[in-house]
């Protein structure tokens, strides 16, 4: 079994994905919504599961139902904490399955949630703990124009730290650069607007830090 994990984002790798995607060499494709565009063929698409749900807009999610060979329709499995009110109103009146996650991982922790006023004090505190249990930590900053000076002001009270960011009009390589780095433990706090959200799951993150929380 051949596995892919791509963007769909590099034209040369792209070609030949697409390519392999037609003959039927790959046999699961995890992408981007690029694996919706009009040049992607698939030789024999059975099982389509969409992670976010909410994220697809109702064209993208037309044209994956379109995504079928010879009159074959594609079972889906779609996923979401929070259901799209017709997704929902369907399983509720039985027109669509549901499956509900009612209980957490084996050996989860908690999540524990402080709400509070700015205090470059206590993000100190709170970095500076998860760094002395050898753990990284996310900072949370949506506004491109002046991130470089929260991370000048972070990186001033804690220069023991190794402090990068990233956001989205950085180019395709600077992010992939940073987030190797960041997966490699090069990096101690990732200060970054919420382009973290799209699937990054980095088990040795168990601190994150949400500047301006009340505007998400």
């Amino acid at each position: 079994m051949k596995v892919l994990l791509i963007s769909l984002c590099q034209f040369i790798e792209k070609k030949e994905i697409l390519k392999s995607l037609k003959s039927g060499d790959i046999n699961i494709l995890v992408g981007t919504h690029s694996v919706l565009g009009a040049s992607v063929e698939y030789k024999n698409l059975g099982l389509i599961v969409i992670d976010e749900q909410q994220k697809f807009g109702k064209a993208q999610r037309e044209a994956l139902l379109e995504a079928r060979n010879d009159g074959f329709k594609p079972d889906i499995i779609a996923q979401t904490a929070t259901p799209i009110p017709r997704t929902l109103h369907m399983s509720l009146v039985g027109l669509r399955d549901i499956s509900l996650l009612e209980e957490p991982p084996v050996d989860r922790m908690p999540i524990q949630t402080y709400v509070m006023e700015y205090d470059i004090e206590f993000v100190k505190e709170a970095i500076n703990r998860e760094m002395n249990r050898n753990g990284q930590v996310y900072y949370v900053y949506n506004r491109v124009n002046n991130i470089e000076q929260i991370v000048t002001q972070l990186r001033s009270v804690l220069p023991d730290a190794t402090i990068e960011f990233a956001h989205g009009k950085m180019n395709a390589r600077e992010i992939e650069d940073i987030m190797h780095r960041f997966i490699k433990r090069e990096i101690d706090v990732l200060v970054s607007t919420t382009i973290i959200e799209t699937g990054l799951d980095i088990p040795n993150v168990n601190t994150m830090i949400i500047h301006d929380a009340d505007t998400f």
